[in-house]
């Protein structure tokens, strides 16, 4: 192989004027330019040596100029060189040997073989915007699956679902057993019931409108001026008088009322005819109002009952009483009534609570209320007496009072204070009062300055200042000073304590108080006395 290669160099160099052209080496290919390169190297050892010789003359110098041909940097030592000589046996010509070029293979040739460039194909970008709407649209569909499927299957809000029953019936289907210490899913009802307005429609014909009238009284009555005999004397006894508005009727107020029975039984409040000369009912449907007649009433119930006389041949329409004992807080209840002149209006609420107690004061006394039924469904003046209904359209309350310094505070007398009474009402026939206990005596606050006059240790306790004649206390021996100290073994402190732990007896219990009289303690029993006793 070597020898092929020497003689084509010298074929070239014969060629190109007897001179050594590098560029032929360039143009080889690998396997012949891999034999050339040892050939050239051989070459240039041997030129190396003969550099060592005698130095050029100037003149062979600028002759052999024009043979000079460089590819690359300059390399005087480092760089290993090559020699030719021509056909003459001239000086051979020192050239950069040229750095093997390795060929540039694009495609899906062999990538694998030594020396040669494999350029890979673009990486295609991919698109990050696609990826993550696709990635939004996968979780989109995913939770909406799960979505459809817990609703259809009501994973979340058991057997009954959402908005199973109306009203109350479905709550209380879901209410736990008392005392048994265990919570139990209730079914959710997240919207108002839809059967008020089937209940409006079947109750309003048996709600009434009361209107009052009084008659006009004499503006001289309360002047002791215009009685004295000697003004009269003068001026007349028509002076100072209205005789013109005298004994006519004028309106006196406005209320509610409900027909319980057919012939025309009706109940309201007693302070809605309370004074009244004149009661007249507006019935629905009816042009011309009913002149009633007031049958019963009680001031401390603040009940009464009313007649009106339908015409011949005809009933009315009424509401059944139901209870309020099967109800339970939070139960959706409907008022029906005419606040302020507005006849017929409905409002929605629910129970709010049971059992509570408040005092009304009025210019007769004041009004003890007990067992009342607490509401946030608006009631208003005009309310009064009108029905608190359930949603099966019993009647459970009779609408009464409202909190004046409150919104969504109402209150409706229970049905179970209405039917111990109700015959009562109805056969005018006096109601007893409810056994109000007592002993009969005024306390007050011991001051300071009293305990060492009292001899007493410190000015806790309740002392007596005023003993009622004939009264439980005066019977059983307690004085006015004496000093309540104990009452059935408890410690007292104030007065009040006195009074809430007597109103927790019962009329004819035995009450034993420890009081304290001259410096020494006593023990007094006292019998429980009735208030409300005739």
């Amino acid at each position: 192989m070597m020898e092929n290669n020497n003689s084509n160099n010298d074929n070239n160099s014969n060629n190109s004027g007897n001179s050594y052209n590098p560029f032929n080496d360039f143009f080889r290919q690998p396997e012949a330019r891999e034999s050339g390169e040892a050939g050239a190297s051989h070459a240039s050892h041997e030129s190396r040596e003969e550099a060592q010789g005698p130095q050029e003359r100037p003149g062979e110098g600028n002759a052999r100029s024009s043979h000079y041909f460089s590819y690359g940097p300059y390399q005087s030592k480092a760089t290993e060189t090559t020699s030719s000589s021509d056909s003459t046996g001239s000086s051979p010509v020192e050239v950069t040997p040229p750095k093997p070029v390795r060929p540039l293979h694009i495609g899906d040739g062999d990538s694998t073989g030594q020396g040669r460039w494999q350029v890979s194909k673009p990486e295609k970008k991919s698109s990050g915007f696609r990826s993550l709407f696709a990635s939004f649209m996968a979780g989109v569909l995913v939770v909406g699956c799960l979505m459809f499927a817990s609703d259809k299957m009501n994973l979340f809000t058991g057997a009954e679902g959402v908005m199973a029953g109306n009203g109350s019936a479905g709550a209380s289907s879901a209410a736990p057993s008392a005392g048994s210490g265990t919570v139990r899913p209730t079914a959710l009802d997240i919207t108002r019931p839809n059967n008020i307005a089937a209940i409006v429609e079947q109750s309003s014909p048996a709600v009434v409108k009361i209107e009052t009238k009084v008659k006009a009284r004499s503006s001289r009555s309360g002047s002791s001026l215009f009685n004295d005999p000697f003004f009269r004397q003068f001026f007349g006894d028509d002076f100072g008088s209205s005789q013109q508005n005298q004994g006519q009727l004028q309106p006196g107020g406005m209320g509610t009322g409900f027909l319980f029975e057919k012939s025309g039984y009706i109940l309201t409040n007693e302070h809605v005819i309370d004074g009244a000369d004149e009661i007249w009912v507006y019935v629905q449907g009816h042009k011309e109002p009913y002149k009633a007649e007031l049958l019963g009433n009680s001031y401390d119930l603040d009940l009464a009952a009313l007649k009106i006389t339908p015409e011949s041949g005809k009933e009315f329409p009424t509401l059944p009483l139901g209870s309020a004992d099967d109800l339970r807080e939070g139960d959706w209840v409907v008022a029906i009534g005419n606040p302020y002149g507005f006849d017929h209006t409905v409002t929605v609420g629910v129970l709010s609570a049971k059992e509570r107690p408040i005092s009304i004061p009025d210019a007769n006394g004041t009004r003890n209320y007990k067992h009342l039924l607490q509401t946030d469904a608006s009631i208003n003046p005009g309310n009064s007496g009108g029905p608190l209904l359930n949603l099966n359209g019993e009647v459970i309350g009779i609408n009464t009072a409202v909190s004046s310094q409150a919104q969504g505070i109402g209150f409706a007398i229970p049905t179970s204070t209405i039917k111990s009474v109700l015959e009562n009402l109805k056969n005018n026939v006096k109601i007893p009062k409810e056994p109000l206990p007592y002993v009969g005596i005024t306390m007050a606050d011991i001051d300071k300055e009293w305990v060492s006059e009292l001899k007493l240790e410190n000015n806790e306790g309740a002392i007596v200042s005023q003993v009622e004649r004939k009264s439980p206390a005066f019977a059983a021996g307690i004085r006015p000073y004496d000093v309540i100290v104990e009452l059935n073994g408890a410690k007292i402190k104030t007065p009040a304590e006195v009074s809430e732990a007597i109103k927790k007896l019962k009329v004819g219990d035995k009450a034993s108080i420890g009081i304290m009289r001259d410096g020494k303690k006593q023990q007094i029993e006292v019998t429980i006395g009735n208030r409300n006793a005739e």
